[in-house]
């Protein structure tokens, strides 16, 4: 099991790292394991519960309008709640209005339904420059922004945990909604990203 870059220097990263290597040399853990449950965690159960509430709220108005109005409540209704899920609130991306997440003070984030927070995330130089040259930052994530789009920094706090519902592309107006959940990832439930068109 490898600990973030970003905290690989702090005291809980240092004891975690210790406490690794113990149970390791006993025999206890296999670090393969752990780092394949990891692994797993970050790609696909998190951001799959999220991806499912995404494609929900494109094919099903009424659940987008619930999900839009109160997110905790309407995420619940897919059985997606839990610690770091009480209160999400969802905000909706659109061609003139562009919305990326941030957590300025930690790493606040939507585990329910985005899974174990990136390290990109909890650096402290992402949160630093989110919220001070949001443009800048998505261009050089790979993400280039009209100069007509109005950019909304939502900063999430132990109180408040936001999630973007982004933009449906065009071109899968056919698709199911099992279809699009493969569509929607992580990075785009957060703003970093767009959905891309299959």
């Amino acid at each position: 099991m490898t600990t973030d870059g970003a905290d690989r220097g702090t005291p809980a990263a240092l004891r975690t790292a210790a406490l690794e290597q113990l149970l390791t040399e006993r025999g206890l853990v296999d670090p393969r394991v752990v780092d394949a449950f990891i692994a797993d965690y970050e790609t696909n159960v998190g951001p799959r519960n999220g991806a499912k509430v995404i494609a929900r709220a494109w094919t099903d108005p009424d659940y987008r309008a619930r999900l839009l109005t109160d997110g905790t409540a309407a995420i619940n209704e897919l059985g997606f709640g839990g610690p770091q899920g009480e209160h999400i609130v969802v905000v909706e991306n659109t061609p003139a209005i562009h919305n990326v997440v941030v957590c300025t003070l930690c790493s606040c984030y939507p585990w329910p339904v985005l899974g174990l927070p990136p390290s990109w995330y909890k650096d402290p130089a992402y949160r630093a420059r989110m919220v001070k040259e949001p443009r800048a930052v998505l261009a050089e994530m790979g993400l280039e922004l009209g100069d007509d789009v109005q950019i909304t920094v939502r900063d999430s706090t132990s109180e408040v945990r936001w999630l973007v519902l982004p933009e449906r592309p065009a071109g899968t107006e056919h698709l199911t909604e099992q279809e699009l959940v493969p569509l929607i990832t992580r990075d785009t439930m957060v703003g970093v990203a767009k959905v891309e068109a299959p």
